[in-house]
């Protein structure tokens, strides 16, 4: 028999249940607030088969574009070809999760701000941009001493004599 290609093949381990996660789905599941805009991360739960999305979507994250009533609309970068283009697919609350993609912005945001403020305090502006890392700094190294090393010259009378 030839090899399935059906929706769900190849899916066996990708959308099995985590050990300690399997059994009933908890309740901050359904309770959580999502709105417009929101990145999520597509996160096939394999209990519910309803509102499943496609295996390629699994793992990836996307921005909310619309609610319904029992599920979210996501926006997904997805490659074809040469080109990407954006899918909108509709998943079920389950099988999504908030991204933790823009945390650090975030708090980097926060940081700059309160640097501001405390800039401005005291009368002067600053950079917040990052910088990229720069070279470290040279030092030299003390107490060592040099030693010149030269090769012992090849002599082949002496290595005939000693052997075949």
């Amino acid at each position: 028999m030839p090899a399935g290609h059906g929706v769900r093949c190849r899916t066996r381990d990708s959308f099995s249940r985590p050990f300690r996660k399997k059994g009933y789905i908890p309740l901050t599941t359904y309770l959580r607030t999502y709105k417009i805009g929101d990145h999520v991360d597509v996160k096939v739960n394999g209990a519910v088969h309803k509102g499943m999305p496609h295996k390629f979507y699994h793992g990836r994250t996307g921005r909310i574009w619309n609610i319904t009533k029992h599920a979210v609309g996501v926006e997904v970068n997805k490659q074809v070809g040469n080109r990407i283009i954006r899918k909108r697919i509709h998943v079920r609350i389950e099988h999504v999760q908030p991204s933790r993609c823009t945390e650090d912005f975030r708090l980097r945001k926060i940081q700059n701000d309160k640097l501001k403020a405390e800039a401005k305090a005291r009368g002067e502006k600053i950079s917040t941009k990052r910088q990229p890392e720069g070279p470290k700094p040279g030092f030299m190294v003390e107490g060592a001493t040099l030693e010149t090393v030269t090769p012992i010259p090849y002599d082949v009378v002496n290595d005939l004599k000693g052997g075949y």
